[in-house]
């Protein structure tokens, strides 16, 4: 198991950002979008390989109000927001009901981006290929969402890339993204962290520094 570990999220994010050199090498039209805030070494690191600019994609889960682990559906940088029909038909849930939840998480959503971005505003990802970048994926549920969200905004092409991932994730994002590219798959897979020597939880110091270093002009 240890040598199929990364040493930290940077080298996975060279390693990561190595194999996508091989597929988008070259090309002007990429933006990779971290999801904060583990996914940011990551996307910087995949960013410099690829010499495209840096943003952060937040995705906040809408949860049911009186199951908060249930999501009804996700709001994201942007000002996207999607819901799931599904859920929100069988839970039962008003439209105050989705409103309440969805201006608590916007307001976090925003406190998020003012730490992590600045006065910088959002990179336009409209007609470019958008690459997704996170540490790993467990059950895949939150890039989901990301991805969803994300074709809201019209970009060309979206590709999910992380450097492990549960097999059952890559499943269900290939059907979801245009592209899904994983390093990693171990079984059993169990948790993200265990594939890290070192999965030290990322500050909103580092990100706002990564981030600063990552954003074109």
């Amino acid at each position: 198991m240890d040598r199929d570990r990364f040493a930290d999220r940077s080298e996975a994010g060279r390693e990561l950002g190595r194999e996508l050199a091989k597929r988008f090498g070259g090309r002007d039209d990429l933006i990779v979008l971290a999801l904060p805030r583990g996914g940011v070494p990551v996307g910087h690191a995949v960013a410099q390989a690829l010499h495209a600019p840096l943003d952060v994609f937040i995705v906040r889960k809408l949860g049911v109000p009186w199951h908060p682990e249930l999501a009804m559906g996700a709001i994201a940088t942007g000002g996207v927001r999607v819901l799931n029909d599904e859920v929100l038909g069988f839970a039962g849930v008003s439209q105050r009901d989705i409103e309440l939840v969805a201006a608590t998480e916007q307001r976090e959503l925003v406190r998020r981006e003012k730490a992590y971005r600045g006065d910088r505003s959002p990179l336009n990802v409209a007609n470019k290929i958008a690459i997704l970048a996170d540490d790993g994926l467990a059950t895949g549920s939150t890039m989901r969402a990301a991805v969803r969200a994300l074709r809201n905004m019209n970009p060309q092409k979206v590709v999910v890339a992380v450097p492990v991932a549960s097999i059952e994730a890559c499943r269900l994002l290939e059907r979801d993204a245009d592209e899904m590219i994983c390093l990693r798959t171990p079984e059993p897979f169990e948790a993200v962290g265990l594939w890290y020597r070192d999965f030290t939880q990322t500050t909103d110091e580092e990100v706002h520094e990564l981030l600063g270093e990552g954003v074109a002009s």
